[in-house]
């Protein structure tokens, strides 16, 4: 055979092979006008061809680390949620063949004195921040006659100046902290001696607590303000965002107020806000709040509460198997109730609360369900708590000279107290379990840190995001709300009468 011959026939024959892989995805039909149109073959006449090359590419696995694009759970997020309703519905069906309807509201033991008396606090406690209202108000006119001793061109405050400032702000301090701590101490007095159901008691302490805070970040952030109002330093900047109110037209009342109601702690003179008010949204939020309300009550009165009291003889007979069991069967349902608590308050109430009053920054939360550690579940589940206490505590210990340990473990305390009277007052318990359950967060958080950083790819990561887990809903919640109503019952219910039956036979 020539070479001309063999090119020949490899070039049909090339050909042949190109025509035929064309004909495999494309087929040919006759148009109106006799011209040929081509067009992707997708009648069943195409011819299968059983070498086609399925494993063209090397590719991982959907859920492995190395893969490209993360998938998507939302399919995992839907079968957990149908297990858990199913598992709970289940349990409570069977509660309900046991015990009868648990749901009664005139069995609850709340009288008219404490509905009087949490209503009347909860109007009495902002006045508080009226008080912190006044004060900065005489401290912003002084500061105006100040002013006017400033000269021109000045890059600091004198040293007398300094001084005089720094006695002025004591004396200042001083009434501040009086006031913001008789609206804590007033407050939890009168809920410990006056108020008796718990829930009536939980929501006037919180609101009490929230208004603490924020008249503590509304008296150190104007003190800041003042300052540099005063004494302007070089490289000391107010941040730009202040420049549409700045100091001292900030101090009024309707600006006390919007903050009174924002859902932030932490106080400024102004804040990202957005320009309409969607109401649909207001409205979807606030059935979200309703329903969610509704679900936790009933599961918590027609589930949780059976397995409470189931669990109040084993815990006075101190039967540690049995105590163990009651509290894997309470951490189901414990888990269930603080996530349908969560979405209520911090996704669905706080966002339908910024809605109306127009305000921007919604970053209420991370995603804290991925935390790889105890401390990186604190930075991220309750974003309002910890941007106050890292502003206005933690990082002016810092500044001061404290290290960062030292910093943390009076953050923690403080935050413990705050839990031990959040909990301990209204149940008219204080017996310090939330008190060490918050401030033994410490060592906790210093034995999972190291997970973050463990060189394992995203086994450390793993590893701390399933210890956290584990603390949190089995030896966490369960274990206190075992306790703190093994100590009501101890004092009001049926574990009391028990021992006065016990103390009368003997």
């Amino acid at each position: 055979m020539s070479a001309a011959t063999a090119t020949s026939v490899e070039a049909s024959s090339g050909t042949a092979t190109r025509r035929q892989a064309r004909d495999e995805d494309l087929i040919e039909t006759e148009g109106r006008n006799g011209t040929t149109v081509e067009k992707t073959k997708t009648s069943p006449q195409k011819k299968y061809r059983h070498v086609a090359a399925v494993h063209s590419q090397s590719r991982p696995s959907c859920l492995s680390h190395d893969s490209p694009a993360a998938p998507s759970f939302i399919g995992f997020r839907n079968l957990m949620v149908i297990v858990l309703v199913v598992g709970n519905l289940r349990l409570m069906i069977e509660n309900i063949q046991k015990y009868g309807v648990l749901i009664c509201i005139r069995c609850h033991a709340y009288s008219r004195q404490d509905v009087l008396i949490g209503g009347l606090l909860y109007f009495l406690i902002p006045c508080h921040l009226l008080a912190a209202y006044l004060i900065e108000l005489a401290a912003a006119r002084q500061a105006l006659g100040s002013r006017k001793r400033i000269k021109d061109g000045a890059t600091g405050p004198s040293e007398e100046d300094r001084k005089k400032f720094h006695s002025t702000w004591i004396l200042i301090a001083w009434i501040h902290g009086i006031n913001i701590t008789l609206a804590l101490v007033a407050t939890t007095v009168v809920v410990y001696f006056h108020i008796h159901h718990p829930l009536i008691g939980t929501l006037t302490e919180m609101h009490a607590i929230v208004v603490w805070l924020k008249t503590a970040s509304y008296a150190f952030t104007n003190r800041d303000l003042r300052h540099a109002y005063l004494h302007p330093v070089k490289g000391e900047l107010v941040p730009e965002l202040y420049s549409k109110c700045p100091y001292p037209q900030n101090i009024t009342i309707g600006n006390l107020i919007y903050f009174w109601w924002a859902p932030t702690l932490v106080y400024q003179p102004v804040y990202p806000r957005t320009e309409k008010i969607r109401w649909l949204f207001v409205a979807k939020r606030l059935g979200e709040v309703f329903c969610l309300s509704a679900f936790i009550w009933f599961a918590s009165f027609q589930y949780a509460a059976p397995v409470l009291r189931n669990s109040l003889d084993k815990i006075a007979s101190l039967d540690f198997p049995s105590i163990l069991e009651r509290l894997l069967k309470l951490s189901t349902i414990s888990l269930v109730i603080w996530l349908a608590g969560f979405f209520a308050l911090f996704q669905s109430f706080l966002n339908a609360l910024a809605e109306v009053l127009k305000f921007g920054d919604r970053a209420f939360y991370d995603d804290w369900w991925n935390s790889e550690s105890l401390g990186a579940y604190w930075r991220t589940w309750n974003r309002p708590v910890y941007t106050y206490f890292k502003r206005h505590v933690y990082m002016p210990m810092i500044g001061r000279g404290w290290s960062p340990s030292a910093a943390s473990f009076v953050v923690f305390f403080v935050s413990a107290v705050l839990h031990e009277i959040l909990v301990g007052v209204p149940t008219h318990n204080i017996i310090g379990v939330a008190f060490f359950g918050m401030f033994l967060q410490l060592p906790l958080i210093a034995i999972t840190a190291p997970l973050e950083k463990m060189k394992l790819g995203d086994g450390g990561k793993l590893v701390g995001n399933i210890i956290f887990w584990v603390s949190f809903t089995i030896f966490g919640q369960p274990f206190a709300a075992l306790m703190y109503f093994y100590a009501w019952q101890a004092k009001y219910g049926s574990v009391s009468r028990q021992m006065v039956q016990t103390a009368s036979v003997k």
